[in-house]
């Protein structure tokens, strides 16, 4: 997994979405745009974050594994079980 990148700043973060107001778009492939890296946080339950890049990441997420959005990289979540989480955007 990447690691965010030191010389940028946190400048948006999302409500806290759950398994019935998590946004359908984000349970399929979208990019952030060019130089917005993200951060998925997990407050509560986990989450698979896939990484649709070759080859392809699918990372378990938690409330001790967050994931981290490149920019531009196609990607998207998928909710397996009871999950609170947000994401944090930086530039």
């Amino acid at each position: 997994m990447k690691e965010i990148p030191k010389d940028v700043s946190a400048y948006k973060k999302t409500p806290v979405y759950s398994n019935e107001t998590v946004p359908a778009g984000l349970l399929k492939a979208h990019t952030t745009k060019e130089g917005t890296w993200g951060k998925i946080c997990v407050k509560h339950g986990s989450l698979l974050y896939v990484i649709e890049a070759e080859p392809e990441e699918r990372v378990v997420l938690n409330d001790s594994v967050y994931g981290v959005v490149e920019p531009q990289i196609p990607h998207h979540v998928e909710l397996n079980e009871p999950v609170e989480f947000f994401v944090e955007f930086y530039k």
